[in-house]
């Protein structure tokens, strides 16, 4: 079974409405009524607020009944824009962190247990550091031993200093880091608090001597996106005791319906500022509502998706096997390569996910577990050849692909389906030069 991802059933839901509406040519206002009943329906299974919903659905109606519509050349078209630019208002503004002023800017990450606040906190402190500052991180959870070794872990793989010590309450443990962080040059303090299973007023009462006892430049609440709608009343319970200036939201790679993310913003007023995307320590990504909308929309996130690869390849590699690919002059260590940048991009079913059009139509029928088990055997394939196969793959006989076979555990087929796919990408190549790349616009359509 394919694994389900953020939004994907609301995105499949919402693809399927915009299909029906550009079959038609005029859109009447009963045409509009009855495309905005489905985005209703869809967007309170998705586990939107009600509220959210009804004003959403309001403010596309009072547009795409006006002169908007009547007057576009093609109305199903200015429905659906209309629908991507009120959605990316319902997600609100992208919240930036407020590093400005006085070093070190002390960021204390709160929420409940199982949010993802240690994790969350590894993986904020790293992309910072990519960033340009210098981080430290604070284990500041000394009620859960597990939280304190989990942080420790996650430092010593990351590189960045981890402040913490035995007997010492969060208060003032985060009041001797920050100035050791002062004395020390640090940019940047990071501090994972303790979490409860509930909201108690001994939570409250600690977070408050915190923020006595040291200047917070940034509280951020991390909840987790599994929790549907409950994950409003916990931001708003936090909001009532502590000055919450942002939201992590965690999990956001799950099976959830998700519509607590597009809620969450308009019903409490506090901005989202980061999404955990999946385990690894670089799936955390700085919220941007309008790459949202379009991936909810079935848009796919093209900006997205470069940013990926720029963070993979190496540039000046990348453009050597483009112009390798384009002359169909590649060979499979090329091919190996490029598998391997691939694969630092990160899970394939994200990577699906972000593809636009109708290459991302297509991506929704591919299994992310059958992708990632086929990219495993092709590597194993091209790992087991010597260095001339890979370069000259028109050496390879019969014995040489019975030998790469068992080398790599798989069968023969399995290597000449992957000498198949490797003659076809180069014949795809030389066609696209020779046609002066012709046609290829038509897979992003």
């Amino acid at each position: 079974m394919v694994d389900k991802g953020m939004f994907e059933n609301l995105s499949d839901r919402l693809t399927t409405i915009f299909q029906n509406l550009r079959r038609r040519g005029k859109l009447s206002e009963a045409d509009v009524d009855a495309s905005l009943r489905e985005v209703r329906l869809a967007l309170l299974e998705a586990d939107v607020h009600y509220s959210v919903v009804k004003d959403f659905i309001n403010r596309i109606r009072e547009r795409a009944i006006g002169a908007e519509i009547s007057k576009a050349l093609n109305p199903a078209q200015q429905v659906i824009k209309i629908v991507h630019e009120e959605l990316i208002t319902t997600l609100g503004e992208p919240g930036k962190l407020n590093l400005a002023g006085v070093k070190p800017r002390l960021i204390v990450l709160v929420g409940l247990q199982g949010s993802g606040k240690t994790t969350a906190s590894a993986k904020l402190g790293k992309l910072l550091r990519s960033q340009g500052e210098r981080v430290m991180l604070v284990a500041a959870d000394p009620y859960r031993p597990a939280a304190v070794k989990q942080l420790q872990t996650l430092g010593e793989k990351t590189g960045i200093p981890v402040a913490f010590e035995q007997g010492v309450k969060p208060p003032d443990l985060i009041k001797k880091a920050f100035d050791q962080a002062q004395k020390g040059g640090y940019t940047i303090v990071i501090a994972d608090t303790a979490g409860r299973s509930q909201l108690d007023q001994e939570l409250m009462d600690e977070l408050a001597a915190v923020a006595k006892k040291s200047p917070i430049a940034e509280t951020l609440l991390v909840v987790d996106a599994m929790i549907g709608q409950t994950a409003l009343q916990v931001a708003e319970g936090f909001k009532k005791s502590v000055s919450i200036s942002g939201l992590i939201f965690t999990k956001m790679d799950g099976d959830a319906r998700g519509g607590a993310a597009i809620s969450v913003r308009q019903v409490t007023g506090v901005p989202i500022k980061y999404l955990g995307t999946g385990e690894g320590i670089d799936a955390l990504e700085v919220y941007d509502p309008a790459r949202l909308a379009s991936r909810i929309l079935g848009m796919g996130d093209v900006i997205g998706l470069i940013e990926k690869a720029e963070a993979a390849f190496d540039a000046d590699e990348a453009q050597q096997q483009a112009r390798k690919m384009a002359s169909g002059r590649f060979t499979l260590e090329d091919f190996a390569n490029q598998l391997r940048q691939v694969r630092k991009m990160g899970p394939i079913s994200q990577i699906l996910e972000m593809l636009p059009g109708s290459m991302g139509q297509v991506a929704k029928a591919v299994d992310p577990k059958d992708a990632e088990r086929q990219l495993k055997k092709t590597e194993a394939i091209i790992n087991s050849m010597t260095v001339q196969e890979k370069r000259n793959p028109d050496i390879l006989n019969a014995s040489r692909r019975r030998r790469i076979a068992r080398g790599s555990g798989l069968e023969v087929q399995d290597v000449n389906r992957l000498i198949k796919q490797y003659r076809d990408t180069q014949r795809m190549m030389k066609t696209i030069q020779s046609s002066g790349g012709k046609g290829l616009s038509r897979l992003f359509g």
